[in-house]
């Protein structure tokens, strides 16, 4: 009988244990962001946020010295851990464990690395009115490395006869060409985004992602992309990273899992926005209309991130402050400003602006208005409801008014007026030097199309842009004069860059096999890059213009107390007489003045100036 007991006995403690090895909670640990962070940030806190099988049952624990567990935020999703801790200003580098308790028993540990800041990292200065930034797209500018043309896992694969498919171009090829940049005169370049985009199809401009952390594999590694960086920083090139706050991909591993129900904006049924940017300043826009705005999607395949989540807010600013310290960058260029309202946009930019007082960064507002756009400047004296730390805007209102000058007949409301007058309203930005004027981006037709692939034309916008107040920024392809056939295709518009694969018959980067005009275009653009780098006039001098009389001209002046320049556009036929009594406030004392371009000495009391042209005279 005692045997049947003891069977019995040992039958139910198996059953037991073997219960208990079934029903115990399997943990695990997936991903832990930011991947490191820094000692000496100027802000303490941090947000960690860990993602694991069922982490948000556990307790985390901390033993560092200066490290605090400041407090602990469990979501609805159980994978999900937000963990704030206070980083003391005396704490020292290394690595501390983040264990993961149940109770007294700890069930996982992660080994978290906080790293000693690069020397002078917190005054990095960003990019200013003395550079000239390069606007690249990755995937067309250069193939570097054809062994990441197709990566396994990837569903968009290489396909260069498609306008839209991916072509193979990548970070390493824009390191391998560092050098033409440079001797082009470019200071600054910056990239379409590089982060992964893992998307089943039209990839390649980046701006759908998927991973915030990661550099998209076909376009290299994080190692390779802060590599870039540091190359660059030798030849006396700034980065510039591009980064979307407003939406993601569609495929991005959040929403296969999202932490929250709210983490983005119409998580069940498509809305899409309206873009009416304007009803965030509207005294008389309804709620409807704004919340349409900034909450409704750009496409189907980018969801709008739900920014008034203030955990992932908080993942936003931490990943914009991980890559700036990461990579060294000297600035950003922020995709859809408005889009993700103006109450974070207040709080990211004033976040990485008190952590970096002398970094850049420029907003995308798609408006003419400069009204609208000085809004969002940093210092902003128009009413407003919040404090905006945005440096530098995109000046759309130029960009539109100088295709205007150069295409439209000459009246008082177009031609040269219009530009003209587009600038006298200066007076409503903080800092009209700030902000950054361009020809052309990945957005729209190229430059070259707009001015109906007129070369004269092209040169005398070239001009304004190289010597307007600002900071120039020029897209790849338009100093040798790339342009799009099909109106506004972008897949055109983003053509590849000749040289840039093994197999093209012409290379823009020797100049071999390009036609006569475009390589007059690309000398044209080459000399005046390096004139201005070397003239701290056109960067911080004064700016002085003269009211368009009809003519065909445009006049305008940059000066300091050393020196002047007098820029000249001519939009007439033949060479026309240009009197020059009027502008006697900016010639007094002068009597010449030898273009920079040809070194064609004028003198200023009997001017004929060229038909179709462009001065930029030193005045002497």
């Amino acid at each position: 009988m005692k045997y049947f007991f003891r069977s019995l006995f040992l039958s139910f403690v198996f059953t037991l244990f073997l219960f208990g090895s079934i029903s115990a909670q399997e943990y695990a640990i997936e991903r832990v962001e930011p991947l490191n962070w820094w000692i000496g940030m100027e802000n303490p806190e941090l947000q960690i946020m860990m993602y694991g099988d069922d982490i948000g049952d556990l307790s985390p624990k901390i033993d560092y010295d200066g490290v605090d567990i400041e407090r602990v935020e469990r979501v609805e999703n159980d994978n999900y851990l937000f963990v704030y801790l206070h980083i003391d200003h005396t704490t020292a580098a290394g690595t501390m464990d983040i264990s993961l308790m149940n109770n007294e028993q700890q069930e996982l540990s992660y080994t978290y690395e906080l790293k000693e800041r690069e020397d002078g990292s917190a005054s990095r200065e960003g990019f200013n009115s003395s550079d000239v930034i390069y606007l690249i797209t990755p995937d067309r500018f250069a193939n570097g490395n054809p062994d990441n043309d197709e990566v396994a896992g990837y569903a968009d694969s290489l396909d260069m006869d498609d306008d839209y498919g991916r072509h193979g171009g990548d970070i390493q090829g824009i390191i391998n060409h560092l050098d033409y940049i440079d001797k082009m005169g470019f200071t600054a370049i910056w990239l379409n985004p590089v982060l992964e985009n893992a998307m089943k199809e039209a990839s390649y401009h980046g701006y759908a992602t998927t991973d915030y952390y990661k550099v998209d594999p076909r376009f290299g590694s994080n190692e390779l992309y802060k590599e870039l960086s540091e190359k660059a920083e030798e030849r006396g090139i700034k980065l510039i990273m591009d980064m979307i706050m407003n939406h993601a991909g569609s495929n991005h591993w959040w929403l296969q899992d999202p932490p929250t129900s709210d983490w983005v904006h119409y998580p069940d049924e498509y809305q899409q926005t309206n873009h009416r940017r304007t009803t965030l300043h509207d005294p008389y826009a309804s709620d409807s209309d704004m919340k349409k705005f900034t909450n409704g999607w750009f496409v189907r395949s980018m969801p709008d991130l739900n920014q008034s989540n203030p955990l992932l807010a908080d993942y936003m600013i931490y990943n914009s402050l991980w890559w700036i310290e990461y990579a060294g960058l000297r600035g950003i260029r922020h995709d859809t400003h408005p889009y993700a309202g103006k109450e974070f946009m207040q709080e990211w930019t004033c976040r990485i602006m008190e952590e970096y007082p002398d970094f850049n960064i420029v907003g995308e507002e798609w408006s003419v208005d400069p009204l609208v756009l000085a809004k969002w400047q940093r210092g902003s004296k128009l009413p407003t409801d919040y404090g905006s730390c945005l440096p530098s805007l995109m000046d759309f209102p130029i960009q539109t008014s100088l295709v205007n000058a150069l295409t439209k007949e000459e009246s008082w409301g177009t031609g040269f007026v219009n530009l003209y007058e587009t600038l006298s309203f200066d007076y409503v930005y903080p800092n009209p030097k700030d902000l950054v004027i361009f020809a052309d981006n990945h957005d729209m037709d190229r430059f070259y199309r707009q001015v109906n692939q007129d070369y004269d034309l092209f040169k005398m916008g070239m001009t304004y842009i190289m010597t307007m107040r600002g900071i120039p920024q020029f897209y790849y392809g338009t100093e040798i004069l790339m342009s799009n056939e099909k109106h506004h295709d972008h897949g055109q518009i983003r053509e590849d860059f000749p040289g840039g694969w093994s197999s093209d018959t012409k290379n823009a980067f020797s100049g071999n096999g390009l036609s006569d005009k475009k390589q007059q275009a690309q000398d044209f653009v080459k000399k005046l890059l390096n004139w201005r780098k070397d003239n701290p006039i056109i960067h911080d001098g004064k700016l002085m213009h003269y009211a368009p009389k009809h003519e065909g001209f445009y006049v305008y002046f940059r000066y300091n107390k050393k020196k002047t320049v007098m820029v000249i556009l001519n939009k007439n036929e033949d060479a026309t007489e240009l009197d020059t009594d009027r502008f006697y406030e900016r010639t007094q004392g002068f009597t010449e003045g030898t273009d920079v371009i040809t070194g064609k000495t004028y003198s200023l009391d009997d001017m004929t100036v060229p038909g179709r042209s462009a001065l930029i005279l030193e005045l002497k």
